[in-house]
């Protein structure tokens, strides 16, 4: 039996192993099993996969209606310096004009 991890790039269970690497014939993804061991800890990923890390500058893709507010915070509002915490609400950030507020990670894009 197969006891190979699946995929990371597309979850194939058909990967198998080749000359200490593993590479999987459905997406062509080649990696080593150390590669697999990174932190598997807290990752927050914006809009288009990438992972983002305090400190992070990021780009708001999507105007965000803001509850008590008489306008939305519009698109293309560029956020510094960006705290990552646990949760739905996933950034915690500063933006002038608003003060603090806390975002979701799928409305934003790493500057």
């Amino acid at each position: 039996m197969n006891n190979h991890p699946p995929c990371p790039a597309c979850n194939s269970p058909y990967a198998y192993e080749v000359d200490h690497q593993m590479v999987c014939p459905e997406c062509g993804f080649v990696w080593t099993l150390e590669e697999e061991k990174v932190e598997e800890g807290f990752i927050v990923k914006d809009a288009n996969g990438n992972i983002l890390a305090d400190g992070d500058s990021v780009v708001i893709i999507k105007d965000l209606p803001v509850k008590g507010a008489p306008k939305p915070i519009k698109s293309g509002t560029k956020v510094k310096n960006i705290r990552l915490v646990e949760g739905d609400h996933n950034i915690d950030c500063k933006i002038d004009g608003f003060g603090s507020m806390a975002l979701k990670s799928e409305f934003v894009r790493r500057a």
